[in-house]
């Protein structure tokens, strides 16, 4: 099955932040990032990784149709709303959101949903990485805020590893 993703800003910020947005290209087929997403990150210090990247051409900026009603009465960011409102336009790609609202929204309309801890272990298993554990240790050194809970329950679900923070 074909990998297509919507991209949302936190997942492309956090791993930007570790210098990791190669994942994101690597296990995606198709990648578009909506025009509000790219905006939010434009609008980051102009240092900023995640908007070098955006500005440098990476990722493929697309519009979005005019988000639905179902969409607007969640009153998430316009980011989020903008990778719904494809979504929704469009069958068969996954949403990547970090953020719970937002992912409890895209669940609600039957959408698929991948967040950043997710593309890490789908690298781990793909062998792009040699280790989650430690690509999750370098993204909450940068504030990236997962529970230790989450962490190992979802290591020892998909990659064998053991999480000790």
């Amino acid at each position: 099955m074909s990998e297509r993703w919507i991209l949302n800003a936190s997942p492309l910020i956090v791993l930007a932040c570790i210098e990791r947005t190669d994942l994101l290209l690597a296990l995606a087929d198709e990648l578009v990032v909506p025009r509000a997403v790219a905006a939010e990150i434009k609008a980051g210090l102009a240092s900023d990784r995640a908007r070098r990247a955006i500005e440098a051409g990476k990722f493929d900026i697309v519009d979005t149709p005019l988000p639905p009603a179902e969409v607007l009465a969640w009153d998430l960011g316009a980011g989020e709303t903008a990778v719904l409102s494809l979504a929704l336009a469009e069958d068969g790609w996954t949403v990547i959101l970090d953020d719970a609202m937002a992912r409890k929204c895209a669940r609600s309309f039957s959408r698929r949903v991948k967040g950043t801890l997710g593309i890490i272990l789908l690298a781990q298993q793909r062998g792009l990485i040699p280790s989650a554990a430690e690509v999750i240790r370098s993204l909450r050194a940068t504030g990236f805020h997962l529970d230790d809970q989450t962490i190992r329950e979802a290591l020892a679900r998909t990659t064998g590893e053991r999480w000790i923070p």
